[in-house]
This record gives structure tokens, C-alpha cells and sequence, in this order.
């Protein structure tokens, strides 16, 4: 008899969605999930993924949502989204509760803090079970996790962003100035503005390397996503008005803001790498930006193999396994 199981990765800006048959990976996907607009967008992004989820009634969830705005403290988030799974899937729920395993929901809500946040320990967990002494390298939409998969140092955001485990810069949602405040254009150094006229997304597309199909949300300004609209808000951040004629001059400010990027992740993989007694031997890259952190392991002089790649995932499900790591994981290592 087939055994099914479905992972949930519940984020703050998506939901990814995993299903497994036989401990083998069948579906994943990412579903926009603006969870600050209300908790009512999850209930949205459970029905638009209810053909990956029908049959199942068993469920893996982690979640790094808890952070959401909507929610007065971390504690509160997590028991309300607890509160609406259980509310909205029918079947068994096993929460991931990061070093103690899974839980059911009674347990999770009695000690969230142990939930909160701990999705990035479903990966490093799976990633060790199959091949030791490896670094993870998980860029997402807004953050990127940098883990020693057999010695994870921090369990909380707070901790992990002292350890050099969390970088909170992602592919897409990452406002520019708050990866640069100044940048080179026209032979000249410039201040930038700081204040959130174009994203990490944009800067991607002026490069012409954002995948189609990962940037998800609305542009900063609400207008569309042409290479034209992202040069427009890329350059007001310059107080200056964008000019495709111009493309050469642009490409070269936005490269130096994504290899300030590119530079922090790297930044925080050294501080990780320089814990005594951490011995890695390779890189793990996941997420949406598993392309950038290809480029932290070359750096670094350390071969890389993608998460889809690593868990033998098919050819056809290996890309987005990879960008969807975490609710892959929690599939993986569910009890069903």
C-alpha cells in the first residue's frame, strides 16, 4: 500500500507545498502566500494547492510565519497558524519542533518556541542523514540560512543572526539600500536613497538572471515587471529617471549591488566555517537563489551539489525540490 505524506513549509511570503509517496518526492510547489495581508491568505494558498494535497492525510508542517506582522509575539503566531491547520486539513499533523523531532499539535503549542522558526533544522537534519559533513546554503525570497549540517550552532533567528547562520537577505524581496548605500554609476560613486524604490528582484532582472518564475509579489511601487520597470525604480533610487539607452551604465551599479549581496552570504558562511572543529567537505544549495550560493561555494573552494540533487529527487521535480527544500524535508522525515 502506498504511504503518502505532504510537507508544509508555512512562510510569511509563501507556502511550499511537498508531496511523497514511498519516501519518494512526487510534487512540490511554491504558492504566493502575503500572510501580512491576513491570515486568510493561507486558507487561500491551501485551496490553490489542494490537487498536490488531495488523497493525503498526513501532514509534516515547519513554518517561519510566526514572524508575520499580523501577530503580536512569535508565541502567538505560531499557535494561531497551528490553530488554522488544524482547523483546515484533515488527517494526522506532525509539527516539526526542531531538535525534539515532530509533535503533535497539542505538544507544538504548548512549547512554540520550539517550533517558530525551525524549518531551517529540517533541512540540515535530512542533508546530514545523507551526506555528512556538509554546509547548507538556503537563499530564499528574504533570508538566507548558511548551517554546519552535523553542528547547527543557533536555534533562533536572534541567535543565528549572531553565529553568522542567518543572513537576512534573500533573492527578490530584499530592498536595495538595505544591501548597499551607495553604488558606482557613470564612473562616480553615489548614495543611494533609502527607501524601498526597488528590490533584489529588480536588480536581477536589469541583469537579465532572474529566473521567470520565482518572483512571486507585487514590485515595490505596484507597477509591472519589465527589465524597463525595474530600471525606472532601480534608478529613482539614484534620483535619477531609468534610460535603456543607458542599459551598459545601469548593469554595472546593479552588478555591484548584487555582489555586495553575493558578499554578505559569503561573509556569514566564513564566520560559520571558523568555529573551531567545524570540518565541511561540500555545499548543499537550496532555495529560489541556489544559483548565488553555487557562486558562496566556488568562492569558498568547496564543490557543491543542489538539494534535488542530493536527495535523488527526478529530473523533473529537482528544481523546485531544491527551492523548496524545507517542506521537502519535513515530508522526508515524517513519521508516515
Amino acid at each position: 500500500m502506498s504511504r503518502a505524506a505532504i510537507g508544509l513549509d508555512v512562510g510569511g511570503a509563501h507556502l511550499k507545498i511537498a508531496r511523497v509517496e514511498n519516501k519518494q518526492l512526487v510534487a512540490v510547489r511554491q504558492i504566493a502566500c502575503p500572510l501580512w495581508r491576513g491570515i486568510d491568505r493561507l486558507d487561500a494558498a491551501l485551496d490553490d494547492g489542494r490537487s498536490i494535497i488531495a488523497g493525503v492525510d498526513t501532514f509534516a508542517v515547519t513554518m517561519t510565519a510566526e514572524l508575520t506582522e499580523i501577530f503580536e509575539s512569535r508565541e502567538a503566531g505560531v499557535v494561531a497558524l497551528l490553530q488554522r491547520l488544524r482547523e483546515r486539513l484533515t488527517g494526522e499533523l506532525h509539527v516539526y519542533m526542531g531538535l525534539k523531532g515532530f509533535g503533535s499539535p497539542e505538544a507544538a503549542a504548548g512549547d512554540p518556541m520550539s517550533v517558530a522558526s525551525a524549518n531551517f533544522l529540517a533541512t540540515s537534519a535530512l542533508v546530514s542523514q545523507i551526506r555528512p559533513r556538509q554546509l547548507l546554503i538556503d537563499m530564499g525570497s528574504t533570508t538566507t540560512d548558511i548551517i554546519a549540517c552535523d553542528r547547527p550552532l543557533g536555534l533562533t533567528d536572534a541567535e543565528r543572526m549572531q553565529t553568522g547562520e542567518l543572513v537576512y537577505t534573500g533573492l527578490t524581496r530584499t530592498p536595495v539600500p538595505s544591501v548597499a548605500t551607495r553604488a558606482p554609476l557613470a564612473g562616480q560613486w553615489q548614495g543611494l536613497a533609502r527607501d524601498t524604490f526597488a528590490t533584489m528582484a529588480d536588480v536581477r532582472r536589469i541583469l537579465g538572471s532572474l529566473p521567470d518564475d520565482v518572483d512571486q509579489h507585487e514590485t515595490a511601487d505596484g507597477r509591472g515587471k519589465t527589465q524597463q520597470e525595474s530600471l525606472d525604480r532601480f534608478a529613482r533610487g539614484f534620483g535619477r529617471d531609468g534610460d535603456m539607452r543607458h542599459l551598459s551604465t545601469w548593469r554595472a551599479s546593479a552588478a555591484y549591488v548584487e555582489e555586495r549581496q553575493i558578499r554578505s552570504i559569503d561573509d556569514g558562511a566564513l564566520q560559520v566555517l571558523s568555529r573551531p572543529g567545524t570540518a565541511i567537505d561540500g555545499v548543499v544549495t537550496a532555495g529560489i537563489g541556489a544559483s548565488a550560493a553555487a557562486r558562496v561555494a566556488v568562492r569558498l573552494g568547496l564543490p557543491s551539489v543542489t538539494f534535488g540533487e542530493l536527495i535523488a529527487a527526478e529530473d523533473g521535480q529537482q528544481l523546485w525540490a531544491t527551492r523548496c527544500a524545507p517542506a521537502v524535508a519535513v515530508a522526508l522525515l515524517s513519521p508516515a
